[in-house]
């Protein structure tokens, strides 16, 4: 089948469902956007997997099961969203067995596919007929300074903070699991390197 791969565009919270966040899948070549509608702790477990500086205390769900992967030999190849139904994705995360080549195809929801192949940094992709009937064609604007300011509710408290401080507070919001603040951290940690640099 033609497969058309899939990048990912990023991840916001969802203004239709209350708890619920967006995770946006963009084809390469159209730019044509697949929204994939996730819950709280998928959306932490893919940002985090993203964010390979970043590690939690103890390992979350997607990052024992990739563990136990790559204990027992095997790879993950891709992952196809190969279907929707009733606004609902369904998938398959493709593995490869190291030693034989011997394939084995597993049913996941997207959210924890997505999850997975951020951590083995496989290729996502969907079929044609997913494209047309869920994806749209958005032009997205990088957000301005003082707008990503804003949905983060930081208003400008992070850039009166020295490197070091920012660095105290990322390990803290690790050590609390707070991840959506460890990602905001980060952020400003390596925007102000590429300064320094």
């Amino acid at each position: 089948m033609d497969y058309k791969r899939l990048i990912i565009r990023g991840i916001s919270y969802s203004q239709t469902q209350s708890g619920a966040y967006a995770l946006l899948l963009e084809h390469e070549e159209t730019n044509v956007k697949l929204p994939v509608v996730i819950g709280n702790f998928e959306a932490q477990s893919i940002s985090l997997g993203l964010e390979k500086d970043i590690h939690p205390p103890r390992p979350l769900t997607h990052d024992l099961f990739a563990k136990f992967v790559a204990i027992t030999n095997y790879e993950l190849v891709s992952v196809i969203i190969y279907q929707i139904i009733d606004g609902v994705f369904f998938s398959n995360i493709n593995f490869k067995n190291k030693a034989n080549n011997e394939e084995l195809i597993m049913d996941a929801r997207t959210s924890d596919a997505v999850a997975m192949a951020v951590r083995f940094d496989a290729p996502i992709y969907t079929t044609p007929q997913v494209l047309s009937e869920a994806g749209i064609l958005l032009e997205l604007d990088e957000p301005s300074i003082e707008e990503s300011e804003e949905v983060l509710g930081t208003e400008g408290d992070l850039a009166s903070l020295t490197l070091e401080d920012l660095q105290k507070l990322l390990e803290d919001a690790v050590k609390d699991e707070d991840f959506d603040a460890a990602m905001e951290l980060q952020q400003e940690i390596k925007k102000r390197n590429k300064k320094i640099e």
